[in-house]
């Protein structure tokens, strides 16, 4: 989802859910297209993106209400609106389009099954997924793609590219085809894949030679933290764990919440605005605080990885070590429109439990690392031996 945080449901949105906080970042177009996309940053001011700006509801709202009582389109109307706002995270769907949204939350999707960022302004295949089309056409991690239909990505917003992939967005694309431009060191290609309807598993867990428990975290869709629980609990014992948040686009506040008490006795995780009443967020008791723990990070972990980040490294419960996060700390909520549509606009941002702010800056790795940045986990976790509660 293309850069979405703070959601809380609103009217008959949700289909009868009361509240649900979600931390979507690149979600809503990375997994409804099969395409979760990080972006990679270098930490520096001029390279991480600035605070999103608040307020602007009420603007939204009387364009379209304004709109559809002259017999226009009010779906347009707040799409002009938003455009002018400066809110770089607010986005305005059509109820297909925001069905989709909700169903990527369950870890479903239209797509062709492959993970891509941008890097030097080239977008580059970051993962392919097991059983899809794009692992059956054999498109590898660390393929370049270099167009979609023929249209040139490169220097172009890893979300446009994610939208080329999903195609038609008024409509189910699952069955239609895409060309994709590829390039694999000297060899460059084409290949026609089919679009399919597609499942993910956000979380897998694998053991190291070392004896080091892996958790992969993909994104924080429905059930995941307790999937996340249930790993940590079956991980054994005396293992440590290394749960790596690489590449995690965001998802499920309430997920990353449930994912951190896996990890903390109860305890404040998060705290957020949202049009200046201040709210928090607290883990459950109960979870395990000896085992040693490592949070692996790099420029896509964005928005609830973030979140999770911070209180992990706030707590002193996980010695972070990678590179530094995308910084997408900014809160969303939708605003459904008099034609159905939904514009989803930035009303507010979360900080860590320290009080730190993340929007636009990201979180600091303890340690840095880069391409070994497993194997320099896995180094940490052999120093930190088993913590006392």
């Amino acid at each position: 989802m293309s850069g979405r945080a703070l959601f809380c449901q609103s009217r008959r949105i949700g289909r009868g859910a009361a509240l649900t906080v979600v931390f979507a970042s690149v979600l809503v177009a990375g997994a409804a297209t099969g395409s979760l996309p990080g972006t990679d940053r270098d930490g520096t001011a001029d390279n991480t993106p600035q605070a999103a700006p608040v307020g602007h509801h009420a603007d939204v709202t009387r364009a379209a209400e304004e709109a559809a009582a002259d017999g226009t389109s009010p779906m347009e109307a707040a799409q002009r609106a938003v455009s002018r706002s400066g809110d770089r995270w607010a986005a305005v769907y059509s109820p297909g389009e925001y069905e989709e949204f909700e169903e990527s939350l369950d870890g479903r999707y239209t797509g062709v099954g492959l993970w891509a960022r941008e890097r030097d302004g080239r977008i580059e295949v970051t993962k392919v997924g097991s059983d899809t089309p794009a692992a059956e056409a054999g498109i590898r991690a660390g393929d370049r793609l270099r167009s979609v239909d023929g249209e040139r990505v490169d220097g172009r917003p890893v979300t446009e590219v994610v939208s080329l992939l999903r195609g038609d967005r008024t409509g189910d694309s699952a069955g239609t085809t895409v060309r994709l431009g590829l390039e694999r060191g000297p060899r460059a290609w084409s290949e026609t894949v089919r679009r399919a309807r597609l499942s993910r598993d956000t979380v897998t867990v694998r053991t190291r030679d070392s004896g080091v428990t892996v958790v992969e975290v993909a994104a924080f869709t429905r059930g995941t933290g307790d999937e996340v629980r249930t790993a940590v609990r079956r991980a054994p014992a005396g293992s440590g764990i290394v749960l790596d948040l690489r590449g995690n686009s965001g998802g499920l506040v309430a997920e990353a919440v449930t994912a951190a008490s896996a990890f903390l006795d109860g305890g404040l995780v998060a705290t957020y605005d949202v049009d200046g009443e201040q709210r928090a967020l607290h883990a459950e008791p109960g979870g395990d605080t000896t085992r040693p723990l490592v949070a692996l990070v790099d420029g896509g972990t964005m928005s609830a990885a973030e979140l999770l980040t911070g209180a992990l490294q706030d707590r002193g419960r996980a010695v972070v070590v990678g590179s530094r996060t995308f910084g997408k700390g900014s809160v969303q909520m939708p605003t459904e429109l008099p034609d159905g549509s939904v514009a989803e606009l930035t009303v507010g941002h979360y900080r860590t439990p320290s009080g730190r702010g993340v929007d636009g800056h990201g979180l600091t790795p303890d340690l840095e690392a880069d391409a070994d940045a497993l194997r320099r986990a896995e180094t940490v976790l052999s120093g930190l031996g088993t913590r006392d509660g």
